[in-house]
C-alpha cells in the first residue's frame, strides 16, 4: 500500500504531457518550393535574400536573410509553423546561424522537423547570395 500512492502520482504525471499534445494539421514532406529571391542590391551592404518556402510536417517554413557584405547580418523568419516548439526554438536557430555565419547549426531537440525545414531555406538562401 505504500507504493500505490507514489505509483499513482508518478503515473498521472507522466500521462499529462500526452493528454497536452497537440497533433501536426498537415501531412507535406520536407521539400523545397521555390528559388530564392535576392530583393536589393547585388553586393551592397544590407542586401537581403528569401530563401524558399520549404514545406513540412508542421507547415511551412520560410527564412530572410540580411547580408553585410559576405556575412550574415540578420535572419528572419517569413513563414513558421504555428507550434509552441517551433516558437521556443526560432531563437535559438537564428542565433546558431548568426554564430557559425552558415547553415552548418545544430538541429533543436524538441523541433527537428522545423530546423530541418529552416536550414534548407537557409542554404537555398545562402546559394543564391553566391549565385
Amino acid at each position: 500500500m505504500k507504493r500505490a500512492i507514489p505509483v499513482l502520482v508518478l503515473s498521472v504525471a507522466g500521462l499529462v504531457p500526452v493528454f497536452r499534445y497537440e497533433p501536426s494539421q498537415g501531412t507535406a514532406s520536407s521539400q523545397a518550393a521555390a528559388p530564392a529571391t535576392p530583393s536589393a542590391a547585388p553586393d551592397g551592404p544590407g542586401r537581403v535574400v528569401a530563401g524558399p518556402t520549404v514545406d513540412t510536417e508542421k507547415g511551412p517554413v520560410q527564412v530572410e536573410v540580411t547580408f553585410d557584405g559576405d556575412r550574415i547580418a540578420s535572419v528572419r523568419m517569413l513563414r513558421q509553423p504555428d507550434h509552441p516548439q517551433t516558437r521556443a526554438a526560432v531563437p535559438q536557430l537564428v542565433r546558431e546561424t548568426l554564430q557559425a555565419q552558415s547553415a552548418d547549426i545544430d538541429t533543436v531537440s524538441g523541433a527537428t522537423v522545423t530546423s530541418d525545414g529552416y536550414r534548407t531555406s537557409l542554404q537555398a538562401a545562402l546559394d543564391a547570395k553566391g549565385a
